[in-house]
């Protein structure tokens, strides 16, 4: 049985957690699951072992729990695992919850949790997993990953031989023409954000590596790559713990120091700064330096202010700006930065094939708001969206997924081909009316005409995060 759900509205619905380990083979298919597709869709999610207490703050708060969906022959088999952090283990121990949620600060003490966890913070490896260099890693917002075995089976926090101590947040970028992984990490106390880059080997390359002229500790959850830059969106989204401290909210939004964005040029020269009105983001598309004037293209899901719970379906527009797919076109020499709005739809979750990060793209996809149906929590979506960016505009495909709620879509391409129509689209989804949840495998060719499979998931896939595929062969 799930455990008991606590107050917050995502603890409990499609978001409510499970906690029962499951293995099953011979998973039922609708459809036919295409013999080309030759790998696992793995996807991780906030997924509390007990209820929380003191506060429950979704996406960061929560125990993470990974997904995977292994396909062969057209046939599939289903595992989920629990990232078993040390804390985690404790609570197990205990048999309910010792740490509360982020904003409560309730921490164990010794005759709780032991000496070594007694008035630590819990590790929240919660949000993305991602392969690299051979690591399979479960990512946190800003803390040290736990790597896990290709089963799904928790070895242990992974600092990179000892390098990056501090972590890494939860949207490292691999370039997919060097093969190095570009991350960074934000931190309470100077310096308050760093960089750092890890070899195709899984050496570390860059240590941390500190942004300069940051003057107070901001929240930055994504990022973006180009062959040049790292790309870092500063909104002013800062951290208040003394607030925090009294019962507040540990980030406040402070439109009035507008929204800074860093061009790190790769190769550690100088910071390049530009400065723009205040929005929020919570997750970047692409970046890509332009050929023919050196401006850096970054398109992403634009928020007229910080929000929790993935973005909130109210204040889609203000002063600030307007909510929905953006692009944003960055002069390094001028500092300045142009925004445009590319569809002003309810968006979040955006992906692209991976093989073309760091360079111009052809195809992004998203979840989507359908707008017919009343009621979705925020972070709750019910449609798929496909983008074809196109120097004359972008051309809009969707499918609506009726009774189902869906999560991020993730491309899986064909084996043997570069295009990124040749491939299909996965997302997990969960039944509204009888909590069923799905595999959904949709063709890139035409997504619009929906799924050519839908695998049968034997237990129910709360709504949760990020996920990747991994081919058996590359």
């Amino acid at each position: 049985m799930p455990p008991e759900q606590g107050g917050h509205p995502l603890h409990g619905g499609r978001f409510a957690p499970v906690a029962e380990e499951v293995d099953a083979v011979d998973l039922k298919v609708a459809g036919e699951l295409p013999d080309e597709l030759d790998g696992v869709y793995l996807r991780n999610g906030p997924n509390p072992r007990f209820t929380p207490v003191g506060s429950y703050l979704y996406p960061l708060d929560g125990d993470g729990m990974i997904h995977g969906v292994w396909v062969s022959a057209g046939r599939a088999r289903y595992r989920n695992r629990f990232v078993r952090t040390p804390s985690m283990i404790a609570e197990e121990k205990a048999g309910r919850a010792l740490w509360g949620g982020l904003e409560s600060m309730i921490l164990p003490g010794a005759n709780e949790a032991g000496d070594m966890l007694a008035d630590t913070f819990k590790p929240l490896p919660d949000i993305n997993v991602i392969q690299h260099a051979g690591r399979l890693l479960a990512l946190a917002e800003s803390d040290c990953p736990f790597r896990m075995s290709p089963e799904l089976d928790t070895i242990g926090k992974e600092t990179f031989n000892g390098q990056l101590p501090a972590g890494i947040t939860a949207h490292p970028k691999i370039d997919p023409v060097t093969g190095e992984m570009v991350v960074f990490c934000y931190g309470l106390e100077p310096p308050y954000l760093t960089w750092s880059v890890i070899g195709p080997d899984g050496v570390v390359r860059r240590g941390p590596t500190p942004v300069d002229d940051i003057e107070a500790p901001r929240m930055i959850h994504d990022m973006a790559l180009t062959r040049r830059f790292v790309v870092l969106v500063l909104a002013p989204a800062f951290f208040d713990m003394q607030a925090a401290t009294n019962g507040g909210s540990f980030v406040a939004w402070r439109p009035e120091r507008g929204t800074r964005m860093a061009l790190i040029p790769r190769d550690g020269g100088p910071v390049r700064w530009a400065e723009d009105e205040a929005f929020w983001l919570w997750h970047t598309v692409n970046a890509y330096d332009d050929p023919n004037d050196g401006r850096v293209v970054l398109d992403y899901v634009q928020w007229p202010a910080f929000s929790l719970g993935t973005g909130s379906p109210e204040g889609r527009s203000s002063k600030s700006g307007h909510h929905g797919l953006a692009r944003a076109v960055v002069d390094p020499a001028a500092g300045t930065v142009r925004r445009a709005l590319l569809d002003d739809a309810r968006v979040e979750l955006p992906r692209i094939d991976d093989r073309t990060l760091t360079g111009p793209y052809e195809r992004l996809a998203a979840a989507a708001d359908s707008g017919r149906v009343d009621g979705l929590l925020p972070g709750e979506y019910d449609a798929l969206r496909w983008y074809d960016v196109r120097p004359e505009g972008t051309v809009t495909q969707a499918w609506s997924a009726g009774d189902l709620s869906v999560g991020e879509p993730c491309f899986a391409p064909v084996p043997g081909t570069r295009s990124s129509e040749r491939g299909y689209w996965l997302t997990f989804a969960t039944g509204r009316t009888d909590s069923t949840s799905w595999l959904l495998v949709l063709p890139s060719e035409d997504p619009a005409q929906g799924p050519v499979a839908r695998v049968r998931i034997p237990v129910r896939v709360p709504l949760g995060l990020h996920g990747t595929w991994l081919p058996t062969q590359e």
